[in-house]
């Protein structure tokens, strides 16, 4: 699958409100997918105008992003949180301004005997990545639901990688696996024997007081923050504009998601959309419920956030 680069502009003059000085170019890099989806309103309104002032890519992995980040290449980025926690116990000069994304993780199969956690005993469940999000967070709700993941269940890392696995899932050959949005949905028009067993985000939530997964971040580079607030501002708000107008009009942001080339059809973007948990929310709002998610990763594997909980100055302000 190809890189997008969607060059937009905005609708105010980039000056800084600390300095005298002008940002010619606002660099975005984010993630196909729920990331993407949610901002789709944002690029279709910005891109509407003609002098260039945001330049956004949109990436199919995280890595890429990551890259981009460590180049210090990029005004903003949308990474997994712990992606994050990580990049900034390295002192990478990044910020979480907000999370846009809430728990897309789902158990899905054909095994249609799946209605609690107790009927995981036993079973074969497909998960990519040893050690990573979505094996640690599984891992941690099979604990608290009272399931050992070393006895009680064979987790299998065959699928390195999550379209590895969601192919499998839609091929057959995986009764059951973890897999995020959207290609839970894409798996399931390949393939309509295939079913969400688990909404993660849920069932985190039955043993977390109803705090969501804090599972996506958008990072903000410190000096853009420190030197272009208003515009950072501004770029938020569109950003949470955005996510609330897919939320409340998702055919006719299932038709942007494709014309924007973040999801192949609209019969996938459009069942995606419930399914991803977009609701954006800044980060200084929101500090106990990212705490708490950071903490269950520290407490299960303290390298998937770079070996300890970030300190106060992680947080935009």
């Amino acid at each position: 699958m190809k890189k997008i680069v969607i060059v937009l502009s905005l609708f105010f003059v980039f000056t800084s409100c600390q300095q005298n000085t002008k940002k010619d170019t606002i660099k975005i890099a984010t993630l196909k997918g729920p990331s993407a989806m949610g901002m789709v309103k944002m690029i279709d309104s910005l891109n509407l105008l003609t002098n260039p002032g945001i330049e956004i890519k949109v990436h199919n992995e995280p890595i890429q992003v990551r890259k981009f980040m460590l180049e210090n290449e990029v005004d903003l980025a949308v990474v997994p949180t712990t992606m994050g926690a990580i990049l900034y116990n390295k002192e990478l000069p990044y910020k979480i301004a907000a999370v846009p994304v809430w728990g897309t993780l789902y158990l899905f199969g054909q095994d249609t005997t799946i209605q609690s956690w107790d009927d995981l005993r036993g079973k074969r469940v497909h998960v990519m990545a040893k050690g990573m999000t979505p094996d640690v967070l599984f891992k941690h709700l099979l604990l608290k639901n009272g399931i050992n993941p070393d006895k009680d269940i064979t987790l299998d890392y065959s699928f390195p990688t999550h379209i590895d696995l969601a192919n499998a899932v839609a091929a057959g050959q995986a009764k059951l696996g973890v897999i995020s949005e959207p290609l839970v949905s894409l798996v399931m028009q390949k393939n309509s024997a295939v079913h969400p067993l688990f909404d993660l985000n849920k069932e985190w939530q039955k043993v977390h007081e109803e705090t969501p997964i804090a599972q996506t971040a958008l990072m903000v580079n410190s000096d853009f923050a420190l030197n272009h607030a208003k515009e950072l501002q501004k770029i938020l708000n569109s950003y949470r504009h955005s996510s609330d107008w897919v939320n409340n009009n998702q055919k006719e942001a299932a038709n942007l998601i494709v014309q924007y080339d973040i999801l192949p059809n609209k019969e996938v973007a459009f069942q995606s959309i419930p399914r991803s948990n977009l609701d954006f929310k800044e980060a200084k709002d929101i500090i106990p419920q990212i705490n708490a998610y950071l903490q269950v990763f520290y407490e299960l594997n303290a390298d998937i956030i770079g070996g300890t909980i970030p300190d106060d100055n992680f947080y935009l302000k």
